[in-house]
């Protein structure tokens, strides 16, 4: 990838992403779900990432990029980009379309190409929600994707929002914790790679059984 890679996001994208975040995301963070973030210090500014983390919600995608700070590309189902107004707002805003069908491989290439177009690349290291937030499976995907683009990785902690969409708690509290960037893999090697994986997995854990905070 080299000097091929931005070291920010496009500006249109930068701005939609503030946009949404001071006007929806940080209001329903801090004030509806009494939102709690610790250690944004730790995130890179500029360049290229790959944000990890646990996955409780569909509220995820959002409420992380938000905590981060700076825009954070997931990837969405195909189906998504054929509905006309939500198809620019989505992409604007980071995310990039994969097939239901398509292999892992073609989901690493897609994140590969936003890394180095400046973009955060946000991964969910099981690749699932979870009924507890907690990882019991976590994949090798962006251990490997960070391999690739050699760019850190941010291993972070959501807290609660696994609560979101259960019966009687439409706004639980929520924290947030990140941690400190790890340097990428030296090698696609397969040990190699589980050994970050599961580095990550365990800070991410740890972050997580701090409880509210």
């Amino acid at each position: 990838m080299g000097d091929l890679v931005r070291d920010r996001e496009p500006i249109t994208n930068l701005i939609l992403y503030h946009l949404f975040k001071w006007s929806v995301v940080s209001p329903m963070f801090n004030f509806y779900y009494r939102g709690k973030l610790y250690g944004q210090e730790n995130v890179p500014k500029k360049g290229g990432l790959v944000v990890v983390s646990n996955h409780g919600s569909l509220c995820d995608p959002p409420l992380l990029s938000c905590c981060v700070g700076r825009p954070v590309a997931y990837m969405a189902k195909e189906e998504l980009f054929e509905i006309p107004i939500l198809k620019q707002g989505i992409s604007l805003y980071g995310a990039y379309p994969v097939k239901r069908s398509a292999s892992d491989r073609s989901a690493i290439r897609q994140a590969l190409k936003t890394i180095e177009q400046g973009w955060a690349a946000g991964i969910f290291l099981q690749g699932t929600r979870t009924p507890d937030g907690r990882i019991t499976d976590p994949k090798l995907g962006a251990a490997m994707i960070a391999a690739k683009a050699q760019v850190p990785l941010l291993p972070v902690s959501l807290w609660g929002t696994e609560k979101i969409q259960q019966k009687g708690s439409p706004f639980p509290p929520i924290t947030v914790r990140i941690a400190e960037p790890l340097e990428p893999p030296v090698s696609n090697k397969r040990d190699i790679l589980e050994s970050v994986t599961h580095k990550c997995r365990e800070i991410i854990h740890q972050m997580h059984s701090q409880g509210r905070g």
